[in-house]
């Protein structure tokens, strides 16, 4: 994965985490073409420029993690502000430790389009490999 970001240095975005000891590694990392798509949903819904984009994850069982994408304007005194000069995001506590190294991109393919959450440390917990 690591190879393809490099490769395609200019159409991502590294957010550093902030949290202390944390390596570039550990970034979140947001396509343009996940950017683009945020803003046009943005647009479409008529969504007020003061509201981040919340990021949270949930424990998804033997399949793993899975991931939740929305704007929100109340932020919690335990969430982190991470951004860009291009998207503001906030993440609680909690999901900020799972999202580390997370890959947020925007697929539109013959099977289907949406955002697509990459996370290299996401491995599943039975044997079914669900």
């Amino acid at each position: 994965m690591q190879d393809v970001l490099e490769e395609t240095a200019v159409n991502y975005e590294s957010i550093p985490t902030g949290i202390e000891g944390a390596t570039e590694a550990d970034d979140i990392i947001i396509s343009h073409r996940a950017m683009e798509m945020i803003k046009s949903v943005r647009l479409q819904n008529k969504v007020q420029e003061d509201f981040f984009l919340r990021i949270a994850t949930r424990g998804g069982g033997c399949s793993g993690m899975s991931y939740a994408l929305g704007f929100d304007n109340e932020v919690e005194t335990t969430d982190r502000r991470l951004g860009t000069e291009n998207i503001n995001i906030v993440v609680d506590a909690k999901s900020l430790f799972y999202l580390m190294g997370v890959t947020l991109d925007y697929v539109d393919s013959s099977n289907g389009s949406g955002f697509v959450f990459t996370n290299p440390n996401d491995m599943p917990t039975c044997g079914c490999h669900g």
